[in-house]
């Protein structure tokens, strides 16, 4: 086969919405997967996509070219887990076509998007964006709100910081404490815009991918995932107990910022390295039940004890040379703790560092060892 013509549902509308499995290979199988999807959503621009790839196969096929037209389709996460679902339905297309170019079939840059990712894996010789022509009564701004608002991917980012507000407010109002409402508010509005900047929305469809694999396939890392979860949550509610108590004594000008920080780290961060060396378990034992070594995978748990005695070493000592702490040790005791504290973090890391530098060996000897093979 020559030409492979490529079109793209990044969110899998064809697979929430008309039910449809992809990869769609095949004309017939495009047409009816875009029947079915414009009949459950009619405004879906994923069905021009597909009918415009189906154009661009029959002009191919009429001047004699062998062509063929697949559909992938994504997921509802858009960003790494719809990506990488992709990226593996397309390996697999290619590993049974041999096609040598495509041409990449979109309805705009989201979709786009994808193109490094196709050719990586397959020459693209062009890029051709669907574009809908509407009705100037289609395109007023109210039809263009609505369906922006129907969107969830701008629902979620416009409408939940303003839920989040809400709610807090009337929970305030409800406890009769109003002051409280505008530092309740800024925190889950600034822990929403961190958690959207840094990607851990991302993070989190990984993790919750990941858990529903390890469910459906019986793995230990279900139960040890989950274990972590509810320890790391154990932590931050200790963290923050403590925390709260130092504040009504106190507050922020008595105390200080960082001090409270301080103490956050110091009651939870040995919850945290228990959360994350449960997580690691679960890991270790579903390879060691799938008949792999597992020495080599045991490495991350000596890093995070490594981390752990640096933070509980370093708040420790903090703790205890502020003036406003009383019952936080004597600093001469604790800068000895520090201090054994850092040089067991060394040693941890060490460990760690030999432990996955022996992983990095056999998988090279092992390359080596097919490159051998090879020649």
């Amino acid at each position: 086969m020559q030409t492979l013509v490529i079109c793209i549902d990044r969110d899998d509308d064809l697979g929430e919405k008309a039910k449809v499995i992809s990869p769609i290979i095949g004309r017939e199988d495009n047409i009816n997967a875009a029947v079915k999807l414009a009949s459950a959503d009619p405004e879906d621009s994923d069905t021009n996509t597909i009918f415009g790839g189906i154009k661009v196969l029959d002009d191919l096929l009429s001047r004699g070219v062998d062509a063929e037209i697949v559909t992938f389709a994504g997921d509802k996460n858009i960003g790494v887990v719809s990506d990488q679902k992709i990226a593996r339905q397309l390996e697999a297309v290619l590993a049974n076509i041999d096609a040598k170019n495509a041409i990449f079939i979109s309805d705009g840059a989201e979709d786009e998007t994808l193109v490094p990712i196709v050719q990586s894996r397959i020459k693209i010789d062009s890029v051709k964006r669907i574009v809908v022509m509407q009705s100037a009564n289609l395109e007023s701004t109210y039809y263009i709100l609505k369906n922006a608002f129907n969107d969830p991917k701008i629902s979620q980012t416009f409408f939940v910081p303003l839920g989040l507000a809400s709610v807090i407010y009337a929970v305030f109002l409800l406890a009769n404490y109003p002051e409280g409402a505008i530092i309740g508010i800024l925190a889950a509005i600034g822990f929403y815009m961190l958690y959207r900047g840094y990607g851990l929305d991302d993070m989190s469809a990984v993790y919750r991918e990941k858990m529903k694999d390890s469910f459906y396939a019986g793995r230990m890392t279900f139960i040890t995932y989950t274990a972590a979860a509810l320890v790391g949550i154990i932590a931050t509610v200790q963290g923050a107990v403590t925390l709260w108590a130092y504040y009504i004594n106190g507050g922020v000008s008595y105390y200080g910022l960082l001090t409270l920080v301080t103490v956050f780290i110091n009651t939870s961060i040995w919850w945290y390295v228990a959360a994350a060396l449960i997580a690691n378990i679960g890991r270790v034992l579903d390879i060691r039940i799938s008949g792999k070594p597992i020495i080599p995978y045991t490495s991350p748990a000596f890093f995070v004890i490594s981390m752990g005695l640096l933070f509980w070493g370093a708040s420790t000592y903090l703790l205890s040379i502020s003036s406003v702490v009383g019952d936080a040790g004597i600093p001469d005791v604790s800068i000895q703790y520090f201090v054994y504290s850092v040089v067991g973090a060394v040693i941890m890391a060490l460990v760690g560092v030999k432990v996955s530098a022996s992983k990095v060996a056999k998988v090279e000897v092992k390359l080596t060892a097919k490159e051998n093979n090879k020649k």
